[in-house]
């Protein structure tokens, strides 16, 4: 893959550099801020080769990459300007609702960290894996090195989150990640152990500092970092510009440090220990409930990027409580299943390219990465969707009954099943493994039973007799999902357009005609979405929700009108054969512009196949493209 290539294209089909006003991105996407989404160009994005889906929720625009977003990624950065993950200055005002906006934030914060917590996570159960085996003793120095390493991104998660907080509330990273570090402080921490052995207290200025730990904390560090891009404008504002440099620093950190022990600190600790008491009652009481809607629904949370939402809950309660039983293991059920209905595709279906897609995609699901199963297979045809939920639901609802823990985190799937280890026995790490297998075999048997191949068959084109009423073309019969020609001419693949953009069916798929007349009616029933200013092409939207494009000619924008003539605007109701456009063809080619019309789908991805006549005359009113769904 040509990551430059891809990045340039991305770019110029969101609207162009200075559209973006920041950029992340997890495991599979790229994650956009746009200042107008309206520039985006989604349709011509998701058909891009190298993408596999276009997502926009909560004021986020989500172009979904795969496992090579990251080189991606690192080009887009040289393209657009923008420190990694910073905000642009110039950032338009936000119209977006709260909750859009909590959810964004939620997602730019914790989606940098996660390879941290990841590393650590695995490092985690590759420890449990030896020593479970007895490969290694808890005592021994390797153990103690191995396992502090991991533990250093759960201790100083403060430090991890009030960097990327500090992105997201645009303030300086370095004086955040200070406010963690004076939570994270030896001497602090000294000072409360003390402080709670001898029953007294500590105070700075007479006001008393709560004797809480923050260690492995995920609420006060990112209130603190709110906090302080609060005080930091103000500090800015009230300091004398020869002495700025060191006033500026010096009133922020005293006032946000200060305060954050005092006052923010002890109020995140709360919520979090709210939230902590929160799960065990419903573990109390309704254990199964919630990993079985996780397990039934990640799939739609992950296609809304709203399941970044939920990691924060599942890591505040291994750092509360000790372990997770609500939000990782319902995840690990939706993720197996998500690859097990991959898989059942590759072995059912007898298209080589959907095999290799679906076995591939697979593969990578039950490992914990969904995205190219879910974009890729799943969600394309439909049925595996449907299986995974149910396998990921039942698998979810086992392992909700026997209250399945997991003690370290890691992306969910088959190879951070250790991370279930840990207690007393093994016993949470075998039922985790029963649960996964469950998952596995009911959204695999189902998505086999229930997938089926789409249709390869050349679509069925057949001429009918037809009536003019009113210079238009009324058709006696025609099929559902099917588009007539809306020129009489030689049809032609795509492929055989010279313009690469038709040739490449980045605008979707359909045919072309080599028009032998000027005259353009209508393909469809519908509504006429779209007449270009310069009278080129027209956008149709039929009856049954097919959206087409006719683009008269190639390049022919630059004529800018001339030798066209509209007979309807946008909005205007149309039949089969309505007189929709004339264009003088002797006169376009005279100015050296090919007439050769493509006939575009441009929601070509919400169809398995877009099947199209070619390689022989047509007459309009003739039908020449069905869809399948």
């Amino acid at each position: 893959m040509d990551y430059k290539k891809l990045g340039e294209s991305i770019v110029e089909l969101i609207g162009g550099k200075d559209n973006v006003a920041s950029l992340t991105h997890c495991a599979t996407r790229l994650r956009f801020n746009l200042k107008d989404e309206g520039k985006a160009n989604t349709q011509a994005l998701k058909n891009t080769p190298g993408v596999m889906g276009v997502v926009s929720n909560a004021g986020q625009y989500q172009v979904i990459i795969g496992s090579d977003v990251g080189s991606v990624y690192k080009e887009i950065i040289k393209l657009v300007d923008l420190d990694q993950g910073i905000e642009n200055a110039n950032v338009e005002e936000d119209k977006r609702s709260r909750g859009a906006k909590l959810i964004d934030t939620i997602t730019g914060i914790f989606t940098p960290i996660l390879p941290a917590i990841t590393a650590a996570g695995m490092l985690k159960a590759v420890l449990a894996i030896l020593v479970a085996f007895k490969l290694i003793s808890t005592e021994s120095q390797s153990y103690q090195v191995i396992n502090f390493m991991a533990d250093s991104a759960f201790y100083f998660l403060p430090i991890l989150l009030a960097n990327s907080a500090a992105k997201k509330f645009k303030c300086n990273a370095y004086l955040a990640m200070m406010i963690g570090g004076i939570l994270l402080h030896p001497n602090f921490v000294t000072m409360v152990n003390t402080a709670k052995e001898a029953g007294t207290g500590i105070s700075v200025f007479g006001l008393p500092i709560s004797l809480a730990s923050y260690s492995s904390s995920v609420l006060p560090i990112i209130l603190a970092v709110w906090f302080m891009s609060l005080v930091e404008p103000i500090a800015d504002k009230i300091s004398p510009k020869p002495i700025k440099f060191f006033s500026k620093p010096l009133i922020t950190i005293a006032i946000t440090g200060v305060i954050t022990l005092v006052v923010i600190g002890p109020i995140g600790y709360n919520i979090s220990d709210l939230i902590g008491t929160g799960i065990k009652t419903i573990e109390s009481y309704c254990s199964w409930l919630v990993p079985t809607l996780i397990g039934g629904l990640t799939p739609l949370f992950v296609m809304t990027g709203t399941h970044y939402g939920l990691i924060p809950i599942g890591i505040n309660n291994r750092m509360t409580l000790g372990y997770d039983t609500i939000i990782y293991p319902g995840m690990l059920a939706s993720n197996v299943a998500q690859g097990a209905a991959s898989l059942a595709v590759a072995f059912k279906s007898k298209q080589s390219d959907i095999k290799q897609l679906a076995m591939s995609a697979g593969i990578t699901g039950v490992c914990g990465i969904t995205e190219p199963a879910l974009y890729g297979v799943n969600l394309r045809f439909k049925t595996p969707l449907y299986a995974s939920m149910i396998g990921g639901a039942i698998g979810g609802l086992f392992m909700g009954i026997f209250k399945v823990a997991n003690y370290s985190g890691g992306s969910p799937g088959f190879l951070t099943l250790p991370s279930y280890i840990g207690g007393d026995t093994m016993t949470t790490f075998y039922f985790a493994c029963i649960g996964a297998a469950i998952s596995v075999v009911i959204a695999f048997v189902v998505a086999f039973i229930i997938y089926k191949d789409p249709v390869t068959e050349g679509a069925t084109v057949k001429k009918k007799e037809d009536k003019k009423e009113n210079n238009t073309i009324v058709k006696t019969t025609h099929s559902k999902d099917v588009v007539c020609a809306p020129i009489t001419g030689e049809a032609i693949p795509l492929k055989d357009v010279s313009d690469e953009t038709f040739a490449g069916e980045i605008l979707g798929k359909g045919m072309a005609i080599i028009p032998t007349e000027g005259k353009v009616v209508s393909p469809v029933s519908g509504t006429v979405s779209m007449v270009f200013d310069t009278k080129h092409a027209i956008g149709l939207v039929s009856d049954d929700g097919i959206e087409i494009l006719i683009h008269v000619g190639i390049d022919t924008v630059r004529l800018e009108g001339k030798y066209y003539t509209a007979h309807v605007k946008t909005g205007d109701r149309v039949e089969i054969g309505t007189h929709l456009l004339d264009f003088d063809m002797k006169g376009i080619m005279s100015q050296g512009f090919e007439v050769v019309t493509p006939i575009i789908i441009s929601n070509t991805t919400d169809y398995t196949e877009v099947l199209s006549v070619t390689d022989r005359k047509v007459s309009a009113g003739e039908e020449v493209i069905k869809v399948v769904k």
